[in-house]
């Protein structure tokens, strides 16, 4: 079991990210290639990733993936990236003596290789080689189905966030996910290997994840940020692929509920008040209210007061039904938006 310490100062920085992190999507869904569990979910999104990607660029992720053990904490930079493509250069400029020191660790648990010998030498072309295969392998098996991930791991910020509201950090954490407990000032995360993190004040961000499965995981080294990755609620439809956006006649959402309604339960993926919601959908708040109150009604979205306005927020089959469809809008939830306690 996973114990992670918190200081009274701790739980005031705690924070929640509102978008997925593609990196941790990246070396997850590698696990995920590796399991059978999931088949509703992930079968479908296997075959297709796997007649895609080049068997020697897969081999070559794969050594640095094990389903079970250790992956070396390079590949998920603890800094903050605002796309994939600076994340990717995080992990490629990460120094060769960290590179060294954490294959050194992986060598405990997979065999060394030609490949991972020449990368914990530090040898450019080796690097240069895993940068081709983590955006190869980025383009066939993430890139396709971000906009979808995106929506569900914002949903979950907003409901995470609503916990926060209405009860404070102890119901946060608590209901985090089944197999974590919260026993006040520890936060236990079952099923991981036994040792204690203690976060003397850095706190801690919690990042959710579609490929995460099961059960929660962290950055091996303690020194690092601390960041754990907790699955959301997984359902059908989640690896959704997206689309280029389509004409108004071809948007399959705005056909069933009109483009203004869906746009406005588009909007509640983040969370709004009824003045943004008028903004977003270029309406007025008269307007807003209206179609606001049609998909409450429908039970797609909640409205809860949140001081001297409403704040209105996707439901879970809110979330099936745009990921089932897609608006056909190229959505970018606020990277920069925190929920801290």
């Amino acid at each position: 079991m996973l114990r992670i310490h918190f200081t009274p100062r701790d739980l005031t920085r705690v924070t929640v990210a509102t978008d997925p992190a593609p990196l941790w999507e990246v070396l997850l869904s590698l696990h995920m290639l590796q399991h059978s569990d999931g088949r509703l979910i992930f079968e479908d999104w296997r075959r297709q990733v796997r007649a895609k990607v080049a068997p020697e660029q897969m081999r070559l992720l794969l050594e640095l993936t094990p389903l079970r053990g250790y992956s070396p904490d390079f590949l998920t930079p603890d800094e903050p990236a605002p796309d994939f493509e600076t994340a990717l250069e995080l992990t490629l400029a990460t120094p060769r003596q960290q590179i060294r020191s954490q294959l050194d660790l992986l060598s405990k648990y997979r065999p060394v290789s030609p490949w991972t010998r020449e990368l914990a030498q530090g040898e450019r072309s080796s690097l240069q080689k895993l940068g081709r295969a983590i955006r190869t392998y980025h383009a066939a098996a993430i890139a396709p189905y971000w906009k979808s991930i995106g929506t569900h791991v914002s949903a979950d910020h907003a409901h995470r966030g609503e916990a926060l509201a209405r009860h404070g950090v102890d119901r946060l954490l608590s209901s985090l996910h089944p197999r974590v407990r919260w026993v006040a000032p520890v936060l236990q995360v079952l099923d991981m290997n036994d040792r204690d993190l203690y976060l003397d004040g850095r706190g801690i961000e919690l990042q959710p994840s579609a490929f995460c499965w099961q059960v929660p995981t962290k950055l091996r080294d303690p020194e690092l940020k601390p960041i754990l990755v907790y699955p959301i609620q997984h359902a059908p439809g989640i690896l959704r692929q997206g689309s280029a956006e389509p004409e108004p006649s071809t948007d399959a959402l705005g056909s069933l509920l009109g483009s203004t309604r869906a746009a406005a339960l588009e909007a509640a993926v983040a969370g709004c008040t009824t003045t943004e919601l008028a903004k977003r959908c270029k309406i007025s708040p008269a307007a807003a209210s209206h179609q606001a109150t049609v998909l409450r009604e429908a039970g797609l979205i909640t409205t809860r007061r949140d001081g001297a306005s409403v704040r209105h927020e996707i439901t879970q089959l809110g979330i099936w039904l745009l990921s089932g469809h897609g608006s056909g809008k190229t959505r970018q939830p606020p990277s920069e938006l925190r929920v801290t306690v």
